[in-house]
């Protein structure tokens, strides 16, 4: 019985893809880069959004398992998800659905109109990836970067403040960046081949789009670091020193990409590179010192 709940348990931690929580991460940006990450207030309103941001993103997970239900039941792998395998019943499915539903109706009188739009939104693009447009070629990466987008965003204006332009184009750049790192991994070690939209991709391709967005990421937050409202903002020009960390972290990933085959999984791509953890980690001491 104890091993059956266990079971039960896990089989929804998987549904729920809460390994993959992490990726909300940027909903802190705007908190940091606005000097309020040690405003008690402010935190705890960016904390709720995270949350938010997990609950909504494993509500489109379970929705995506199960719209793809049959297509994973012949996929060598996926045929092991919850759903898939019929380890979850469709009923039970449904159940979480509309619990996953009422949490998010709870917390909508403690976050702004603003927030809850870009929630619908973020809810919104995904139901449409998830129904088909996830098959369709550049479309599938763009709404990708539309979701990191949309975290970055929601993060602004559940605490009332202003992101600059040039930080958001880097997260767009970035998100595109992961996107195609992603599509070019599934796409060398043909991992899933249920994605029809693979096939209108090609190495050469992606690779190309793969460098425009490694620039876009390097120049965009480049000109963030320089621009006059940074400058005054925080009252030092040294926050461009930041640069080589991003410069960094965008090449050894291509690297780990090209030559680990790592990619397909942002979080376990980056777990797995201790070079990227270091240099994480630095990257993020020095904008502590430099900005508080």
């Amino acid at each position: 019985m104890k091993k059956l709940l266990f079971s039960k348990i896990f089989d929804i931690i998987s549904l729920l893809r809460i390994t993959q929580w992490p990726k909300n991460i940027f909903v802190f940006v705007p908190l940091v880069f606005s000097k309020n990450l040690f405003d008690e207030s402010q935190f705890n309103k960016s904390f709720l959004a995270f949350i938010v941001f997990s609950i909504s993103s494993s509500l489109v997970y379970v929705i995506n398992d199960l719209f793809d239900k049959k297509r994973d039941s012949n996929h060598p792998t996926k045929k092991h998800r919850p759903i898939a395998s019929g380890r979850i019943s469709n009923l039970f499915v449904i159940t979480i659905i509309g619990i996953l539903f009422l949490l998010l109706l709870f917390v909508q009188n403690y976050v702004t109109r603003e927030f809850l739009i870009i929630i619908s939104v973020y809810i919104g693009i995904n139901i449409f990836y998830s129904m088909g447009l996830k098959q369709v070629v550049i479309l599938d990466i763009l709404f990708i970067a539309a979701g990191f987008m949309l975290r970055v965003i929601g993060g602004a204006y559940v605490i009332n403040v202003s992101v600059s332009s040039w930080l958001i184009l880097s997260t767009l750049f970035l998100s595109l960046f992961l996107a195609v790192i992603k599509r070019k991994t599934e796409l060398l070690l043909l991992t899933d081949s249920s994605r029809e939209v693979l096939s209108d991709y090609s190495i050469e391709f992606i690779k190309q789009i793969t460098a425009i967005s490694a620039a876009g990421i390097i120049i965009c937050y480049s000109l963030y670091t320089v621009s006059d409202r940074t400058i005054n903002e925080f009252g030092t020009e040294n926050l461009v020193f930041t640069t080589i960390f991003v410069v960094f972290g965008v090449f050894r990933y291509m690297f780990i990409s090209e030559k680990k085959f790592l990619g397909e999984n942002i979080i376990e791509a980056i777990y797995r590179d201790y070079p990227s953890i270091i240099n994480i980690m630095l990257y993020l001491i020095t904008i502590y010192f430099i900005i508080y």
